[in-house]
């Protein structure tokens, strides 16, 4: 029988040196170990800004608030303070007219007009996003920018990501003010109906950003009165149509509310000045 003589000198040419090997895995494993980190960094940020985002929907309806705390009382001073590392909150102005016309058998006259800003927590898009041409009313629940009741709101807290805009790309919170009316009749020789109007207008203060808050201070309150008052008309506006801040950014359900039947009553109107400063502490 024939054996082969092994010759220890012959090497196997398609063999590789364990030197080689070690380095081609170790070279793999870097680059899984890279794209594994590069993905949870990724991930972890997501999750964070979306944290973030949350937190301060709730921030900005606590703003929104309190300006029924401030807006009444001249001085009062109130200040509101969040924290956030990828967005940042801005004060637009203006960006609502209100004019209210009143009937007194007369026709139509208008007696009152007034321009407010809004506040907006600003994310970018890229950082996070809920998809163009989102929507989510966060309070109230009704589109009417004319409440009625003790209770309601003076202003509309949503959420809206609209897409481009001149302004900047966001995913935005916004709180824009609007109004409350109260309705009540006083029963005498004659029944009298008195209706109230009750208006925050906000104000550009100082921004030195030297903090995460949002400083309001009740700066100034108008009072008009009117009799023998038969309907109530309210319109809204956009200054900064022209920019994205236009009737499909605030969606309100109408862009004017007739109050009618009223026959001959009391109104008074009240418009409440409200400086809003951007991190600046009271």
């Amino acid at each position: 029988m024939y054996l082969k003589k092994y010759d220890a000198n012959l090497k196997d040419r398609r063999a590789v040196s364990p030197a080689i090997s070690t380095v081609i895995l170790t070279a793999g494993i870097v680059v899984m170990v890279l794209v594994a980190m590069s993905f949870s960094n990724g991930f972890l940020n997501t999750r964070m800004a979306e944290s973030e985002f949350t937190t301060n929907k709730q921030f900005m309806l606590t703003t929104a608030l309190q300006l029924d705390d401030i807006a009444w009382t001249i001085g009062r001073t109130e200040t509101v303070r969040y924290s956030s590392r990828y967005g940042q909150v801005k004060f637009q102005s203006p960006a609502l007219e209100y004019s209210f016309e009143v009937d007194n058998g007369n026709g139509w006259q208008q007696i009152l007009t007034y321009q407010t800003g809004i506040i907006l927590y600003n994310m970018p898009a890229n950082v996070h996003t809920l998809g163009n041409n989102y929507f989510e009313r966060v309070y109230p629940s009704d589109g009417s920018f004319l409440q009625q009741g003790a209770s309601a709101s003076v202003a509309h807290v949503y959420v809206i990501e609209k897409l481009p805009m001149a302004e900047g790309n966001y995913t935005r919170v916004v709180v824009a003010p609007s109004i409350r009316w109260l309705e009540s009749t006083i029963i005498g020789l004659s029944q009298t109906k008195y209706l109230k109007f009750y208006a925050p207008a906000l104000i550009s203060g100082g921004h030195p950003q030297l903090s995460q808050s949002i400083t309001l201070i009740g700066n100034n309150v108008t009072k008009y009165v009117l009799n023998g008052v038969n309907a109530v008309r309210v319109n809204v506006t956009y200054p900064n149509a022209g920019i994205g801040f236009d009737a499909d950014f605030f969606k309100f359900q109408t862009q004017s509310v007739e109050l009618t039947g009223l026959g001959g009553a009391v109104v008074e109107f009240y418009v409440g000045e409200v400086k809003v400063s951007l991190g600046m502490h009271a």
